[in-house]
């Protein structure tokens, strides 16, 4: 990989990644007396696959919901396609270009799989309430034109067989794959994935990487993802952050991430002085 700069860098394949995208400036976020991450720093740049790794209790997912709003430090600072964050509702950070999955899927199970994916164009719909309940005029049109886009992400993400089905019905896999679309249908600049192969078997887990591969290529999404399998993250990743305990360790790339001894050390488990 090239020496970074501001104008970004070039990947070891030939992959151009552009400026910071966000940047997360000395984050320290407590529960009571309890810190759950301390003096974060970190960026987070265009077109990359950016992982945030660690053992259990490292505070990634109290990072991801920091980037996504859920959670509003105590200390240092969020900085979004060079403004600065204030504290925002998460249908804020929605609108802002910021697009999620969760690490427990939280789809709607009574609904279909077509119906679940455009509540992901919710944020971008327009007219206004009466139009949409009698579903005339400028409603009608909109709604053409969310379901087109929602239709697109069900054929790119090969689910057409079953675009009618309850979620409810389907098994772990292809509920992971439709709380993706749903994330996508939102057109996100930033799509964070917490713990995108939890509980997949193999195969469920190479279709997911090459999706989110695909994610990244064609639609030059940046992602953000939280995961356990390693195999998976330096296989996927561009650069990765580690957290342990709530700080961080380690940055950079897969393969300086796999050489940096205080890395090593947290997932060997090496006693902490």
């Amino acid at each position: 990989m090239n020496q970074m700069n501001t104008e970004g860098y070039t990947t070891a394949d030939g992959r151009k990644i552009g400026g910071v995208l966000m940047e997360m400036k000395n984050i320290t976020l407590r529960f009571g007396g309890v810190a759950a991450i301390t003096d974060i720093s970190f960026d987070i740049r265009q077109g990359e696959i950016r992982a945030i790794i660690g053992p259990n209790g490292a505070g990634k997912s109290s990072m991801l919901n920091v980037i996504s709003g859920f959670y509003v430090p105590q200390e240092g600072e969020v900085w979004f396609k060079g403004y600065k964050r204030g504290p925002m509702k998460p249908y804020q950070v929605a609108r802002l270009g910021i697009a999620r999955t969760f690490q427990n899927i939280a789809l709607f199970d009574g609904m279909s799989v077509l119906d679940n994916i455009m509540t992901g164009r919710l944020t971008m719909m327009k007219s206004g309430l009466l139009s949409q309940a009698i579903w005339w005029g400028s409603a009608q049109r909109e709604e053409t034109e969310h379901r087109e886009k929602v239709e697109k992400i069900i054929d790119f993400l090969e689910i057409q067989d079953i675009r009618k089905t309850p979620v409810g019905r389907l098994p772990y896999g292809l509920k992971k794959r439709v709380e993706l679309a749903r994330a996508l249908a939102a057109e996100p600049r930033l799509l964070l994935l917490d713990e995108p192969m939890a509980g997949m078997n193999v195969e469920e887990k190479e279709d997911m990487s090459r999706f989110i591969l695909d994610v990244n290529d064609e639609f030059g999404t940046t992602i953000a993802l939280i995961e356990h399998d390693m195999g998976v993250v330096m296989d996927l990743s561009d650069r990765v952050v580690v957290m342990d305990y709530g700080k961080k360790i380690g940055d950079g790339t897969p393969d300086e991430v796999r050489s940096n001894q205080a890395v090593i050390d947290a997932y060997l488990g090496v006693s902490h002085d």
